[in-house]
């Protein structure tokens, strides 16, 4: 683990757009294992799905191989997954996206408060807002350390890491989380960069809504059909005692989309999310897990890319962000939500971003 963190520069990326996998630029830094353009939709099933909800998604993820999961965070429905092959994988490491659950576990257990600080070489004293709007290694790393393992593992499987974040998803896998701390760079490297950690969009997309809605951790739904669709009923899988804390961690996931590692996500409406980069098994990864936070419609949306140098966190933001934005174009968030019969019932690189 580095002393500090190191922040990848954010500067707008000029990459190509090539409609086919087989005109990918050289990128440097590979060998890359997975292409970095590819028609993500292929194979997908979009019965049941919002349709105005995946033609966003579709729209801003373009010709990147990724998936874009979007979330109704008041009641668990599934509205749109785009590359369901790669949503309801093994996963993937989560990168920085990690930090958003060892936050919460530090203010849980009273290790942080939102104005303490950590000096970090280099960098001065920062917070907790400052620490996640910058996706600090260093901050995280030290905090993991002064939580150790077994509280760390413990909140992160109480926010469903390591199992199903779906109920009778058709393919879902459960993810990983490590029975012990990494052989690499031990509970600093899990903390910090999600070492050994498999993370499912699904997973990123259930805690993203659990924060949104004030703490209930739903099970994800997807409908199948119109039919499931219009009989649609939430499904609690638990409580989460974070109802307090989420006014605490807000502001550093507003942060990071209004001047750090996410800014590429901003729109005219608030957006707090979280970003994650770094490269597993010759694949560089990009995760972006978020939310609104203004209209009649609360959304969740996940991005997660794969392949070569432009698979970063960054660049996934950006097409979160271009989600909401062809949404907000259609007026989507000023509309009340559809009455439901439900609704009636009461090997890394900086990995930092």
């Amino acid at each position: 683990m580095q002393a500090a963190a190191a922040i990848e520069p954010i500067h707008k990326i000029a990459v190509p757009a090539p409609k086919s996998a087989s005109l990918e630029p050289v990128i440097r830094g590979g060998p890359w294992t997975e292409a970095t353009y590819a028609d993500s939709t292929k194979g997908d099933n979009v019965d049941g799905e919002d349709l105005a909800i995946r033609r966003a998604a579709v729209a801003a993820l373009g010709d990147f191989n990724g998936s874009v999961v979007v979330v109704d965070p008041t009641n668990g429905r599934i509205l749109s997954i785009v590359n369901q092959h790669a949503a309801l994988s093994s996963g993937f490491q989560p990168c920085s996206t990690i930090k958003v659950s060892v936050a919460l576990s530090g203010l849980s257990e009273k290790v942080i408060t939102p104005d303490n600080k950590t000096r970090v070489a280099g960098l001065g004293k920062m917070d907790l807002t400052y620490a996640l709007a910058h996706s600090i290694n260093y901050y995280f790393a030290t905090l993991g350390e002064k939580l150790g393992f077994e509280k760390v593992s413990y909140y992160a499987h109480l926010f469903g890491y390591g199992e199903k974040a779906g109920l009778n998803v058709p393919g879902e896998q459960p993810g990983h989380y490590p029975s012990a701390p990494p052989r690499n760079g031990g509970v600093g490297m899990l903390t910090s960069f999600g070492e050994e950690i498999q993370q499912t969009p699904l997973q990123l997309a259930a805690l993203m809504s659990a924060i949104a809605n004030g703490g209930t951790l739903f099970y994800l739904q997807y409908p199948h059909s119109e039919a499931e669709a219009a009989h649609f009923v939430p499904r609690v899988k638990r409580r989460l005692d974070i109802g307090p804390l989420i006014p605490l961690i807000t502001p550093g996931m507003r942060g990071a989309v209004e001047f750090g590692t996410a800014h590429r996500a901003r729109e005219d409406g608030p957006i707090a999310g979280k970003t994650g980069t770094c490269t597993n098994d010759h694949t560089h990864l990009g995760w972006f897990g978020s939310f609104n936070e203004i209209g009649g419609r609360k959304l969740v949306v996940v991005v997660l890319l794969t392949g070569g140098r432009p698979a970063i966190g960054p660049l996934a933001a950006g097409i979160a962000g271009d989600v909401y934005r062809r949404l907000g174009e259609e007026k989507y968030f000023a509309a009340g939500p559809p009455i439901t019969p439900a609704s009636l019932v009461s090997s890394h690189i900086c990995c930092s971003k």
